[in-house]
Formats: C-alpha cells, structure tokens, sequence
C-alpha cells in the first residue's frame, strides 16, 4: 500500500480545479438552468395572471347570468392545471438533471432562478 501523490493523480481523469472543467461542468449548467429558472417562472406568473382574468370573467358571466358555471368544473380545471404544471416542472428538472454528469450546478442554477424570476 506504497502509494505516492503522482500515481493517485494520475488516475484521475482531468483536473477539478482547471477553468475548463469548471466552466464546462459547473458554471454553464449553472448558467442553463439559472435562465431556464427564471423562464419558468415568468412564464408561471403570466399563466396564473391569465388564468385568474378568465376564471373573473367567468365568474361575473356567471353574476349576470350570461353563463352558468358550476364550482366542481372549476375546481376539476385548477386540478388539472396543477397537474400539468407538476409535470411540466418534472420534465424540466429531468432534463437539466441530465446536463452534467450529477446535475447539481444545473439544478442549483434553476431553483435560484425561480427564486430571482
């Protein structure tokens, strides 16, 4: 069990340390799934501002009598709308999951982008 420094590091694949490595395995994934983040995010809100001004205009159609709505279909369409933003969102992270190796920076990146967005 005779084992210098040199042998050990010569095992290694590349260089932890090197600004390539880095940049390529840390700060770009990082930079991905920062905007990608931030993205998802504005795009939530702009979703939920839409859909709240059309669950108002239904509800005042339905105040005036032009439309009927019942409370079960507006409750089925938030669910379904909850669940296909559960999926959209599993989706993302599975992908940006899969840009490195471990898709820690990637996935860092996107939550602190949901958190800036």
């Amino acid at each position: 069990m005779n084992m210098n420094i040199n042998s050990i590091t010569s095992e290694l694949p590349t260089d932890m340390l090197s600004s390539t490595f880095l940049l390529g395995e840390v700060g770009a994934p990082f930079v991905i799934g920062l905007a990608a983040g931030y993205f998802a995010k504005k795009m939530l809100r702009l979703a939920l501002f839409i859909g709240g001004a059309a669950i108002v205009l239904v509800l005042v159609a339905n105040n005036y009598g032009i439309a009927h709505v019942s409370t079960d279909s507006l409750q089925n369409a938030a669910t379904a709308a909850t669940a296909a933003a559960q999926q959209s969102g599993g989706f993302l992270m599975g992908h940006l999951s899969n840009i490195t190796s471990k898709g820690a920076s990637a996935s860092a990146g996107f939550f602190l982008g949901l958190k800036f967005g």
